[in-house]
């Protein structure tokens, strides 16, 4: 009888269809950020536009310089005390071949290091961006550049690594986070919630008026967050090899189209109307909602995290007249109660498919044991981020200073801080403008008859 042969497992090779998939994801999800300043831009008022806009597009600047330097090392490189990673192979990708497949927890994956390097980079760019909506209005430029470095060095990268990074605590726990519910919208909900509480409420808050100048701009936003976050979801899984990635898409896409549902019935019963803010933040709460556990249950489920997201973030909202935080654009309301709710609902539905180890995420059964699994991750990043951001905002204040002066934020932030506004009325065909001008030349005119 011949001996049996053995054959030695085939070395993975480069997938050109998974690295174009990811590749593409990686563009949606960078299109999240500006779509995000548009969210936010048009639901200020005008004299805080631009400073809106410009807080979400520093981050693209920033976080993209740190995490080549040694953001993508600390998120993602050889476990320490299973809280941070490091790599100095990594340290301004100085020994990475662009042929270099991704690794990570003794797998190797079909797509090169660089285009994981990039994917992940998307991720680091917005989570700090979502901070800024909670901030409107009352932040210094140059202290909100600052506080973007700090707390990505301090907060984002170690975070990541718990959740995503091979040896992280949260990681090697078992905890469930497909694509960013604790490491992206807890994390930076808990943060925003941190920062308002050191640095204080707007000028008028419950007293003035402060609705959205452009719910157009709204609108759009939203739909470019919607249109991005197919990227963001369903690349999660680095490939659709086995269909998960398809699964993570249309779970998105159906949990966002229940909360925006839910939240427009509860705001109708509650307010009696359907609002297009409404629609628009009930959107992005699903989005949030389904985040981390749109791997791990069924369509059906994901109708049930979507709908209980949407009313359960409508009701959020409110909180902040209630308590007396001045959370301008809803980010805790939203992100922060989306992400837990998100996260905790995968305890009671997580769908029973199994365990994988792709992306550095795994799903399981609705037991009890993963439901307290799920409530140590959200409860150790949620403490983590809000109290260090709030430390990192009070060292800021305390020095530099993280305000502007009460007389810019009454007059506008744009212009004292970038020395533009969004919107100029004082050109030709300016209607409100010329009336004005032609009223003070007639006036002039009347004033110099009656002097002679």
């Amino acid at each position: 009888m011949a001996p049996a042969i053995t054959l030695a497992a085939e070395a993975p090779k480069l997938s050109a269809a998974n690295t174009g998939f990811m590749l593409i994801c990686s563009a949606l999800v960078m299109l999240m950020t500006p779509g995000l300043a548009f969210f936010y831009g048009g639901m200020v008022r005008v004299k805080s536009t631009l400073n809106m806009l410009m807080m979400s597009f520093i981050s693209l600047g920033i976080v993209t310089i740190l995490w080549v330097l040694y953001g993508f090392s600390m998120a993602f490189g050889t476990d320490s005390g299973h809280i941070i990673g490091w790599n100095s192979d990594w340290i301004g990708l100085s020994n990475v071949d662009k042929g270099e497949l991704w690794s990570s927890a003794g797998t190797t994956y079909n797509i090169p290091l660089l285009v994981f390097f990039v994917f992940q980079l998307m991720f680091a760019i917005i989570t700090p961006a979502l901070i800024s909506g909670a901030l409107a209005d009352r932040v210094k430029f140059s202290a909100w550049a600052l506080f973007i470095t700090l707390w990505a060095t301090v907060v984002y990268f170690p975070v990541a690594h718990w959740v995503w990074g091979a040896g992280g605590w949260a990681f090697d726990m078992g905890v469930i986070d497909f694509a960013g519910g604790t490491a992206v919208h807890i994390n930076a909900g808990a943060a925003a919630l941190g920062v308002i509480l050191v640095i204080g409420k707007r000028v008028g808050f419950k007293r003035d008026p402060m609705r959205p100048h452009s719910l157009p701009l709204v609108m759009l936003g939203a739909g470019l967050l919607w249109f991005g976050w197919f990227g963001f979801n369903a690349g999660s899984w680095l490939g659709n090899d086995d269909g998960v990635g398809s699964l993570m898409f249309v779970n998105t896409q159906i949990a966002t189209a229940a909360a925006m549902l839910a939240w427009l019935a509860y705001e109708k019963i509650r307010h009696g109307a359907f609002t297009t803010l409404g629609a628009a933040s009930g959107a992005v709460a699903g989005l949030v909602a389904i985040t981390p556990a749109g791997g791990s249950v069924t369509p059906m489920g994901a109708i049930a995290v979507g709908a209980i997201a949407g009313v359960l973030c409508a009701m959020a909202v409110g909180l902040k007249y209630k308590f007396g935080y001045d959370d301008s654009l809803d980010v805790v309301g939203v992100h922060l109660v989306g992400g837990v709710v998100g996260s905790i609902l995968i305890g009671f539905f997580a769908s029973g498919k199994g365990q994988s180890d792709a992306a550095g995420v795994f799903y399981g059964d609705h037991t009890f044991d993963q439901l307290w699994k799920q409530l140590a991750g959200v409860g150790g990043v949620l403490a983590y981020s809000l109290i260090v951001s709030a430390l990192l905002a009070f060292i800021l204040d305390k020095t530099i200073g993280m305000r502007v002066p009460e007389d810019d934020e009454i007059a506008g932030i744009d212009q004292a801080e970038h020395a533009e506004t969004a919107y100029d009325f004082s050109g030709a065909g300016g209607g409100a403008a010329k009336t004005g001008t032609v009223a003070a030349a007639v006036a002039g005119a009347e004033s110099k008859k009656v002097d002679a």
